[in-house]
């Protein structure tokens, strides 16, 4: 058995009949009915399937990764191809959750052209089914959706922002912010964004927002009141290695969990508990008495079904 066939026989099955498939329509039918959106994080082929077969609407391959994958302060160094490199891994891995992929700094503030030309990659060599966007960049939304690539905007506070923003702080904290914010919102909808990510808002003005605005918004530290909910997969596991934010709740502790299983591992090694005798391959009797006796007879193949040779 081969190890992806061992992976799989591990993860819970799909529902049976399926899910249908999540789409960009389907968002914004979700909003007409009052279903919240549930969507998460992932960067990998394990975390995407296991997000996908939970049930999880929207997966997206966020530029965050740069911190709680790659290891970086922030999301600013991530590249193009390293993001196509994970979103790859993640649309393999999913079936019915909408794959959007964030569009890194650097990858779309140069020109428009330059903007397209890299979400073109991601949806023709990745299988990203959207791009994410960062900041009020209405033409930039008119020219992706021009050339039938699916987006979504992002607003407030915006990673990609944070030497201007002075750090990852709270925005839109006055009335006037928060028309200001009102304003972008309603641009990037008139200019074809599918949804919008409201991110470090307060309640208020992500409710205000939400209420009026024809798409959906997706909160991520802005209230109860957006259209959906996201959280970062690390955080909501407790693998950040960081201290959480406010606004994130933890559904389980893997860190602990792996900590024990790699501590009990390096234990059994070390008085050598690990591996056992049922753990080990064992020669065919007839190689182990040619071992025992020094002679050299030739072992029978139909003795040794689990080698090849």
């Amino acid at each position: 058995m081969g190890l992806n066939q061992s992976f799989a026989g591990a993860c819970p099955k799909q529902p049976n009949p399926p899910l249908p498939k999540v789409t960009m329509p389907a968002l914004m039918e979700m909003k007409r009915q009052g279903k919240p959106i549930c969507a998460l994080t992932a960067y990998d082929y394990a975390t995407a399937r296991l997000a996908d077969e939970a049930g999880v609407d929207l997966i997206l391959v966020g530029d965050s990764l740069a911190m709680v994958v790659l290891g970086q302060e922030n999301t600013l160094a991530v590249t193009v191809d390293e993001m196509l490199h994970h979103t790859r891994a993640v649309a393999r891995a999913t079936r019915r959750a909408l794959v959007v992929a964030d569009m890194p700094f650097g990858s779309y503030h140069s020109s428009i052209a330059e903007g397209v030309a890299n979400a073109v990659r991601y949806i023709k060599e990745a299988g990203a089914e959207a791009v994410k966007i960062e900041g009020p960049r209405t033409e930039l939304v008119r020219a992706l959706v021009e050339a039938e690539i699916p987006v979504i905007g992002h607003l407030g506070l915006t990673p990609q922002s944070v030497h201007r923003m002075g750090g990852f702080r709270v925005q839109a904290r006055t009335a006037e912010a928060v028309r200001g914010l009102q304003a972008d919102a309603l641009a990037l909808a008139e200019a074809g964004a599918g949804a919008i990510v409201l991110e470090g808002v307060p309640r208020e003005a992500a409710a205000a927002i939400s209420a009026e605005l024809p798409v959906p918004t997706i909160g991520i530290g802005a209230g109860p009141e957006c259209d959906g909910q996201i959280l970062v997969f690390h955080d909501l596991v407790n693998l950040s290695f960081a201290p959480a934010a406010k606004f994130v709740r933890r559904y389980a502790d893997a860190a602990a969990l792996f900590h024990s299983a790699i501590e009990h591992y390096r234990e059994d090694v070390e008085r050598r508990a690990f591996p056992s005798d049922e753990e080990s391959y064992h020669l065919p009797p007839s190689a182990r008495h040619e071992l025992e006796t020094g002679n050299s007879a030739v072992a029978n193949r139909d003795e040794l079904p689990d080698w090849e040779g």
